[in-house]
């Protein structure tokens, strides 16, 4: 048996001028098929993802196409697939040579490299090793530990999902924990965008972005703030060149000017591919402060309200505003009271360059607010969203064809997921409904978010985690004070295809139990099955795999998660387990039942081209907010930090790399960044790193500056010189999560404040 670790060099590439997409983006491909070694049926599965009939893609939650191009597939997504369907295997021979003590001081890639899980596992202490285990070992030894831990408290137990499962498994892990006693659901969104489903939902009643995909066949102007669609999203690349090749304005502001906004070649469009054309992307790119959306957007509400004064009116809808919105005054008031000094102060940017985009979109008629984790990702990142609403209400930009707000979400279904139940707010939840149809009393008090249950993890007050994927561990902040806490939790129960940094941090007792993947052949009592997911613009699709499991041991999450949940629940004549697990589509008529102005025929649409939308009431101008109509904030502060960098410190932006999704490391080349090299970098722009009195290459540690009695550090890190704001550094993300503290994040959400952190530097 070979283990396959690498070592990694440290080194950069030339400068990255190039567009994204073309030959750079099929040679990674290419690389990534020659690492994983996949059977020759590969090709076969990527022209089957993301259309109908085939497999959704388990990176991104782009949008599927009614009509799908011949190879509906991006870098990223063919990189996902090919990971699941690697050659190599993680088998109990590994796991016999192998301490878990040993394993947790292996890297996130080397361990994940080790292949496909094969068999459930058992951790046993008394070897320090995880053991071979059956399926109905491991059910009947999971179900008496949760059972002994909710005689006691069933509120110490967390069920976390990430955003991978399907809608079917989803609801049946709601279901199991809402059956357990307790509402500790918290998800991948708990990190990412949580802060969308609460801040957007406060101002316009709905928790989810308001366009479809045909909007961008008539929007004149796309708004980009804090979102890399080249790396996170690249498909979406297709729609914006064929918006820009009609006349569409795009303008984006983000700290990092990332090449995926700047240019991309179409590597499915042989012409621009032989002929070395591309498309310019971003007709403004304005590289400002971070967390200084506030204030930029204040400038542009500012330019809106100047250019109305001096049209004499007409520009701002004020039809709209009085029949539509609330809190104007206030709002109309805060904006004209801000000066244009202390917006150029705040956000780096002159106000000629901020009040050119106002211009540009005040003469825009349809208008599309784009957003991701930069502002979301921040302590008020709540209201960078209110603000991105104000500005795009001021023109009633919300709730027509061609216009409205649109956040990119990142995991497959981590949308999805909330829609059927995931949540730890039981007020998102039709509980009363729940309760009629499976015959008990749901719990009413509010569960666990992930900070939340992160600081349960700390105190001992969480006894047993229940993890539906994901890699928990190394995704949350304050990383570096939680590793040791897991070793006290009753029991950890981790459901996986690959091994992780969560699977090595066991508790007194722990489980390792291997799933299918979307890819693969999902073969239950009543023949093949399917799931579904949603995406980013609530759009349900279905999917169904037809690969050869990865080992004759693999299961598929619903059987997973009934085998738990029989296993540790009372008998329910109304909860039927086996019968569901033998016919998904038993599982979505009981999401249909749940959710029925969602989820109307469910079953009879699920492969319905471009997927069946779900419906939006602020897209239909129905507002579900506290005043009946979308709500203008006046924005107490211009800063979305929570803490703004002093003479001694700089804030800290986290970033995934080209060669990742998530936690999950593909590889080491940045190549979208021109850089290749092993993630211990911290990027600053050269004028900062002399007036530091650094150099280029020298090894630094980046220290937490914000003051809590707590010392984070990170160490090794590389500088290297990049094109940055001032008092900007660029670091990749888990790496740097050490620096991030339990309780920097957003007010409302709680999602951790990965994109605005107080650091220091010491050489």
């Amino acid at each position: 048996m070979t283990d396959r670790k690498e070592t990694h060099q440290r080194e950069e590439l030339p400068h990255y001028d190039h567009p994204a997409g073309g030959w750079g983006s099929l040679q990674s491909v290419a690389k990534h098929i020659g690492q994983e070694r996949p059977d020759a049926g590969v090709l076969e599965t990527l022209m089957r993802q993301n259309k109908p009939g085939g497999h959704m893609c388990t990176s991104c939650a782009w949008t599927k196409p009614p009509n799908p191009h011949i190879a509906e597939f991006c870098e990223n997504g063919a990189k996902a697939t090919l990971w699941d369907l690697t050659r190599d295997r993680c088998t109990p021979e590994f796991f016999a040579h192998h301490t878990v003590s040993e394993l947790r001081g292996w890297s996130d890639y080397d361990l994940e490299m080790q292949g496909r899980l094969t068999h459930p596992m058992r951790y046993d202490p008394a070897t320090d090793k995880y053991v071979e285990t059956s399926w109905q070992e491991a059910f009947d030894g999971i179900g008496a530990k949760l059972r002994e831990i909710r005689a006691r408290d069933p509120k110490s137990v967390v069920f976390y999902a990430s955003g991978r499962a399907s809608l079917e498994t989803s609801y049946l892990y709601a279901l199991l924990a809402r059956l357990y006693g307790n509402n500790n659901l918290p998800d991948s969104s708990n990190m990412c965008h949580e802060t969308t489903s609460v801040g957007l939902k406060k101002v316009t009643g709905s928790p989810v972005g308001t366009c479809v995909l045909s909007d961008f066949d008539h929007c004149d102007m796309i708004i980009f703030m804090g979102q890399n669609t080249g790396t996170n999203s690249p498909r979406f690349l297709h729609p914006l060149r064929a918006a820009k090749k009609r006349g569409c304005q795009i303008v984006t502001f983000n700290p990092v000017r990332e090449a995926g906004l700047v240019t991309f070649r179409d590597p499915q469009n042989p012409v621009e591919m032989l002929a070395g054309k591309e498309t310019v992307i971003s007709d403004r790119y304005l590289q400002l402060k971070p967390g200084s959306d506030v204030a930029v957007l204040a400038g542009l509400c500012k330019r809106v309200f100047e250019n109305d004064d001096e049209q004499g009116g007409g520009v701002i809808d004020r039809t709209f505003v009085a029949q539509h919105t609330s809190g104007w005054p206030e709002f109309e008031a805060a904006i004209r009271a801000v000066s244009w000094d202390e917006i150029e102060k705040v956000t780096g940017l002159r106000r000629e360059d901020i009040a050119e985009v106002g211009e540009m979109y005040c003469n825009s008629e349809k208008v599309i607010g784009i957003y991701g984790m930069g502002l979301t990702q921040h302590v008020h990142g709540s209201l960078n969203i209110a603000m991105y609403v104000n500005l795009l209400l001021m023109r009633g930009n919300i709730g027509r064809e061609g216009a409205g707000i649109s956040p990119v979400r990142g995991h497959s279904n981590v949308q999805g997921q909330r829609t059927v139940g995931i949540s730890e707010k039981p007020e998102l939840v039709p509980l009363d409904k729940i309760d009629e149809m499976f015959g008990f009393k749901s719990p009413r008090d509010e569960g666990t978010t992930t900070v939340e249950a992160v600081k349960g993890i700390l105190d001992g007050s969480i006894k047993g985690f229940v993890s539906l994927g994901g890699n928990f561990a190394r995704a949350i902040p304050d990383q570096g004070r939680t590793d040791d806490a897991w070793k006290d939790l009753e029991i950890n129960v981790q459901i996986a295809t690959k091994l992780n940094r969560s699977h090595t941090l066991v508790g007194r007792e722990a489980w390792l139990l291997p799933c299918l993947v979307r890819s693969e052949l999902d073969l239950q009592a009543t023949g093949p099955q399917a799931v579904s997911m949603e995406d980013s613009l609530s759009m349900i699709h279905g999917s169904e795999g037809r690969r050869e499991p990865a080992s004759k041991m693999v299961r598929s999450e619903p059987f997973i998660v009934a085998g738990i949940a029989k296993a540790t629940l009372d008998p329910n004549p109304k909860v039927k387990w086996d019968e569901w697990v033998g016919d998904y589509a038993k599982v979505r008529d009981l999401i249909q039942e749940t959710y029925p102005d969602k989820f109307e025929r469910f079953n009879e649409r699920l492969f319905q081209p471009g997927g069946f939308y779900k419906g939006n009431p602020a897209r239909e101008r129905q507002w579900k907010t506290e005043t009946g109509k979308a709500i203008f904030t006046a924005p107490p502060t211009l800063s979305a930090l929570g803490q703004v960098p002093g003479d001694d410190s700089y804030t800290l932006v986290t970033v995934r790399s080209n060669d990742q999704f998530n936690t999950t490391i593909y590889g080491f080349n940045d190549r979208l960044r021109g850089l290749k090299t092993d993630r211990h970098v911290v990027m600053m722009n050269p004028e900062m790193i002399a007036r530091a009195g650094l150099r280029e290459g020298q090894e630094v540690t980046l220290s937490c500056a914000i003051e809590d009695g707590e010392t984070r550090e990170v160490g090794g890190l590389r500088v290297i010189a990049y094109d940055l704001p001032d008092d900007t550094v660029l670091a990749y993300y888990p790496e740097t999560n050490p620096l991030v503290p339990l309780d920097y994040h957003d007010e409302l959400s709680k999602t951790p404040a990965y994109k605005g952190v107080p650091v220091r530097i010491r050489a």
